[in-house]
């Protein structure tokens, strides 16, 4: 048997499955996110560990867990968990959607090594600029930090007692020299780092440890379990969803909304605000666009009108075209394509006619414009999708993927049932980290249904995205 877990920013998830792949237990441990200036977003690397346990013993009671060979790991990334010499938290983790440090980070990008090194624009919410923030705006704690550590790594830092990280997740930190995939001494160095405050490389697929001998006691493990390195969330949700080679693509509508397209080359682009990274399985890459807000954009509507997201989206019956009213989706900034930590959301055109059902479909097709964005940029660079699965919270709305699918013109595929986001893609990893197996057991999941296009509204759809993209432009200065 083999667990993953997967640290979100809302939740912690795990999965228990056997040697066919077989979910046979799942856990999820809810977490939340503070913020407590406008732009911020941190959480207390604590309560991660509260969660992992909470997960585990819960699945315990479930299964007996003495017959688990190995455990992978997913993770939120970008977060910056600074640990003293004693391996002692010494601040709230900085997250990933925590914009604080825009300033940081635009002056690193105008540096050029730093694309030319990572593939990458330095966007605020990755870890290079946080610790420049920490170093300007908290000096005395980054007098003390001996080591980096992502979210996921703390994670295996406290199973393992090994400060490890691994190439999907290192790769979004602006340190990583993305086509050698090994640490840059000179991208550390202009951030006043060495590499001694790294954690050890190793690929997705390969063991990063043993679990301690005193959760193994706790949990019911035999004592030579092997933690596998995992990868960076989206990473292993590709791994989760089969989406290992050229071609092959998924998106994503979870808190972020994610484009996501495997690789077996690395061809950056940064100047698209397109992500490269490296995949969590060796020799292999991976593009993606990302969006800040897409499940989270339809919670937030959902909470001021005061009914669950289900319930918003249950009732709108079959695909419109767009009306004329438009939602930015700019809540909290924007990544893929505008690299605009200071944009915020907007209505726009709303009139008399607008009840809770219009309102509902202008915030689904504004997130639909912002994915039709990513999209556009991949293509950009080259990149080609010729198969996509939808996964995500918001995957269960039809009528978002049918409009997804008429603005990309392109089929997308719903899975059968489980989840096969990113706690099963880290199981996954676990069980090629301990059998030795490759990528070919990364097979892609049975497919329920296919969502088609809708050709007769692939026009509507075109032209509302239009407005859309002309919409960020009148509106960007006034933000």
């Amino acid at each position: 048997m083999y667990i993953g877990l997967d640290l979100g920013t809302s939740a912690l998830k795990a999965v228990l499955i056997d040697e066919s792949q077989a979910v046979l237990a799942e856990a999820s441990v809810p977490l939340t996110a503070v913020r407590p200036e406008p732009g911020w977003s941190e959480q207390a690397p604590a309560t991660w560990l509260d969660a992992a346990d909470a997960a585990f013993q819960a699945l315990a009671a479930e299964r007996s867990l003495g017959s688990v060979r190995g455990i992978g790991l997913s993770g939120q990334m970008h977060g910056a968990t600074l640990l003293d010499a004693d391996d002692e938290v010494l601040r709230p983790c900085i997250l990933w959607n925590d914009t604080r440090s825009a300033v940081e980070a635009a002056e690193l990008d105008a540096d050029p090594q730093f694309r030319a090194v990572t593939g990458n624009i330095v966007f605020p919410g990755f870890t290079a600029p946080k610790l420049v923030w920490v170093a300007r705006h908290e000096p005395a704690v980054f007098a003390r930090v001996a080591k980096v550590l992502l979210p996921k790594d703390y994670l295996r830092l406290w199973l393992t007692g090994e400060a490890v990280a691994e190439m999907s997740d290192a790769a979004g930190t602006s340190w990583l020299d993305v086509a050698q995939r090994d640490w840059s001494d000179d991208l550390l160095a202009a951030t006043g780092l060495s590499r001694e405050q790294m954690p050890r490389l190793v690929e997705g697929s390969e063991v990063s440890g043993v679990i301690r001998a005193e959760l193994a006691r706790r949990w019911g493990l035999a004592k030579d379990v092997i933690v596998a390195g995992g990868g960076g969330d989206n990473a292993a949700s590709a791994v989760g969803v089969g989406v290992v080679k050229a071609g092959d693509g998924f998106v994503s509508l979870g808190t972020s909304g994610v484009l996501f397209a495997a690789s077996d080359a690395y061809r950056p682009d940064p100047a698209t605000a397109v992500h490269t990274f490296c995949h969590a399985l060796p020799g292999t890459w991976h593009q993606m666009g990302v969006i800040l807000a897409a499940a989270d954009a339809l919670n937030w509507f959902a909470g001021i009108a005061g009914q669950p997201s289900a319930t918003l989206t249950g009732v709108l019956g079959a695909l419109q075209a767009p009306g004329r009213a438009l939602f930015l989706p700019y809540l909290g900034g924007e990544r893929t394509p505008h690299n605009d930590a200071s944009i915020r959301g907007s209505f726009l055109h709303l009139d008399h006619t607008m009840d809770q059902a219009a309102l509902t479909r202008t915030v689904l097709e504004g997130v639909t414009h912002a994915i039709r964005d990513s999209f556009d940029a991949l293509s950009a660079t080259g990149t080609q999708i010729n198969r996509l699965i939808a996964v995500g919270g918001g995957s269960k709305s039809d009528y978002w993927i049918e409009a997804i699918a008429t603005s990309l013109n392109m089929p997308i595929a719903l899975p059968a049932d489980g989840d096969f986001g990113g706690a099963f893609g880290a199981a996954r990893l676990g069980l090629m980290a301990a059998t030795g197996a490759g990528p070919e057991i990364a097979t892609p999941p049975q497919i329920a249904r296919t969502i088609e296009p809708d050709p007769s509204l692939t026009g509507a759809f075109a032209q509302a995205h239009a407005r859309y993209r002309a919409s960020y432009s009148a509106v960007k200065g006034l933000s």
